[in-house]
């Protein structure tokens, strides 16, 4: 298949709390609706496996309006490696200008790369195989920013709506894909890894719906781009289990992807 793994995130605006309780919420509701017994081959289509990258560090710092610490974030990224984690966004290579919370960005990869070095120490009692903190970067000047940090893997972003597009990155789609070009081919000649967001699968603040169709044709287009991974992004939180059945089964048409 040409679409080796494809997430789906909810907006990590939501506050930690909020989050925590809604999918506390619906495990007491899952947990109950098992104890009533189920119908048969209810969970027969389910993954075997779920991928959980947390953005937190990233994402829900990122505009917070008083400065954090570069230790606290840090250490908020130890706690969550240490509470199982495998994947978490450390920071963004972004310019302090627009986003001043990411100005510290060589400084959290760095802490980083060192604490993926301490787990990786075969003689090391905390030692954790595969655990990735990929940065976001927006473009090239980025990039070599995060390759000069010695960041192993990174995340570009695209919108599938060109009104969000506009407003957010203030390019079109096609604008958005011609500044990551160079990014993904740098990361290919230097061996790192690069996931690919597709923000508004669902629905756009500024256009209302948006077409599966055109989802599917970003995600195409960021794999033949090289990204390994594509995050199906519900940005402003209006999907529903119908709409992203939609969005999925499009991929799988489009992608010529089996179950």
């Amino acid at each position: 298949s040409r679409l080796p793994s494809t997430m789906v995130f909810c907006p990590s605006r939501l506050a930690w709390r909020q989050r925590s309780a809604l999918a506390a919420v619906a495990v007491r509701h899952l947990g109950a609706q098992v104890c009533r017994g189920t119908p048969e081959g209810l969970f027969d289509n389910l993954p075997k496996a779920v991928k959980i990258v947390e953005v937190g560090p990233r994402d829900g710092l990122q505009n917070e309006p008083m400065p954090v610490p570069t230790e606290a974030k840090v250490g908020l990224i130890r706690r969550l490696v240490g509470a199982g984690l495998a994947c978490v966004e450390a920071t963004a290579f972004v310019s302090p200008k627009w986003v001043p919370q990411m100005a510290d960005h060589k400084e959290v990869a760095r802490e980083v790369n060192q604490m993926a070095t301490a787990m990786s120490d075969p003689g090391q009692n905390n030692r954790r195989d595969a655990v990735s903190f990929p940065v976001l970067v927006p473009n090239m000047k980025g990039f070599e920013a995060a390759l000069e940090a010695g960041v192993k893997e990174v995340a570009i972003f695209a919108a599938a709506s060109q009104a969000f597009s506009k407003k957010n990155i203030n390019c079109t789609i096609e604008e958005s894909l011609e500044r990551f070009k160079p990014v993904c081919d740098a990361a290919d000649h230097a061996g790192v890894k690069v996931r690919g967001y597709v923000s508004c699968v669902v629905g756009c603040p500024y256009q209302g719906n948006v077409d599966a169709d055109a989802v599917a044709l970003l995600s195409s287009k960021l794999i033949d781009m090289g990204c390994y991974e594509i995050s199906l992004g519900d940005t402003i939180g209006v999907g529903t289990a119908g709409k992203l059945n939609v969005v999925m089964t499009t991929h799988r048409v489009s992608d010529g992807l089996t179950d």
